[in-house]
């Protein structure tokens, strides 16, 4: 008998990182394990957010660490990926904190904001003082963003919003959020982004209840009743789909990775689970049905990985990756991690379904995940039409 083989040994990862990327990886795993895993079920039953960690993570610098200046950290691809998928290994309403605060409202104010914006707002989101939500997903406006039906309504100096967004992280938390709404010019329409900021007239945030998955995530909506916003809290740089499709590749490609983190605590779970636990007179590890389905699981996460870790070295290479490439690594690298959540909840019998282990927490999360940032089906189809050549949108 010898000792289990670590994961990350297997795929010999450390040899693919620089010393800067192993350490920030270990600094975020010792936060995880150390300030939020004891709590991560009872937070998941309370339906609670840790705000009180908000400080910490910002400290890490992962609000907005892909960025560069104005405050964030300017990781590269590869190190910030990893630093998501620890915070997944805690729970996805975690990393999908980060996620929507870095590449869904900090990045389109980076990318397509004026100075005085990026001056304004960058620098308190990513220490933590202010945080944003992102607000394009409407009741019948989802995989089809198009469709959306907020208006934003020029009036002088102002433009007056009306509009519901819906199923909206960090929303009843945020102080600002960024707003996709249809402005009718002249009679020309277009989609524009507006900073929306807490205390304007008429800007709710009703919390979202009774989630079964993502439960220590603070979902909401975003209810917009002639909210009066300055002209010049619209951003300047992007107008059209084009501006909230790009803040989706970007947050897309680190839920690839992130994902991958939910998918590592099932498979480490199962490992120490069935090494304990004894039927039959042995430790049912020890039996060729379960060693094959962690087998199997290893091998999808290794899989699963190294691809991504290809393309974030591509990207930090040439500067950015396609939209089809980005759709390869979320849709495998989701479907991958529900996959391994799935098995691994019936490796654990009965005990799966409890909170005292991570799996249960992790599966129902992950049906979130699987279908958010554009649903399996939608990146299948992008998928699809990019390899035949035929878009069937």
């Amino acid at each position: 008998m010898s000792e289990p083989l670590p994961f990350e040994k297997l795929i010999a990862i450390d040899e693919l990182l620089t010393e800067e990327e192993r350490m920030v990886r270990d600094s975020v795993r010792r936060f995880v394990r150390e300030r939020y895993l004891p709590s991560a079920g009872e937070w998941f039953a309370k339906e609670e957010f840790p705000t009180h960690l908000i400080p910490e993570i910002a400290n890490m610098g992962l609000l907005g660490g892909g960025l560069q200046g104005y405050g964030c950290a300017g990781m590269g691809a590869v190190m910030y990926g990893l630093a998501l998928n620890e915070l997944e290994y805690g729970d996805s309403g975690l990393r999908s904190f980060a996620s929507v605060q870095g590449s869904l409202v900090m990045y389109p104010i980076s990318a397509f904001g004026s100075e005085e914006q990026k001056l304004r707002f960058l620098p308190k989101m990513a220490t933590g003082e202010l945080i944003g939500c992102f607000g394009l997903t409407e009741p019948d406006s989802g995989s089809d963003p198009g469709s959306m039906t907020t208006r934003a309504k020029k009036d002088g100096d102002d433009y007056i919003l009306n509009g519901t967004k819906f199923w909206i992280t960090s929303s009843p938390i945020s102080h600002v959020a960024l707003v996709w709404a249809k402005v009718d010019d002249g009679g020309v329409e277009s989609i524009r982004a507006f900073l929306v900021e807490r205390g304007m007239p008429g800007f709710e945030t009703p919390t979202i209840h009774g989630k079964m998955s993502l439960r220590a995530s603070p979902t909401g909506e975003i209810v917009l009743t002639d909210v009066r916003v300055p002209a010049r809290n619209m951003l300047p740089g992007v107008e059209g789909l084009k501006g909230p499709l790009a803040c989706l590749t970007q947050a897309r490609f680190g839920i690839a990775m992130g994902a991958l983190g939910a998918a590592r605590a099932c498979l480490d779970t199962v490992v120490s689970y069935t090494n304990l636990r004894v039927q039959f007179g042995t430790t049912i590890s020890s039996k060729q049905l379960v060693q094959k389905q962690i087998a199997d699981m290893a091998t999808d996460l290794a899989t699963g990985t190294l691809t991504w870790m290809h393309f974030a070295r591509l990207k930090e290479k040439n500067g950015s990756i396609s939209p089809v490439q980005v759709s390869l690594c979320k849709r495998n690298n989701c479907k991958v991690a529900l996959d391994i959540a799935r098995k691994s909840r019936g490796l654990l019998g009965g005990n799966g379904i409890l909170l005292e282990y991570p799996v249960i927490r992790h599966m129902l999360n992950l049906e979130s995940v699987y279908t958010y940032e554009g649903t399996n089906e939608v990146h299948e189809l992008i998928l699809g039409g990019a390899l035949t050549g035929k878009y069937a949108f």
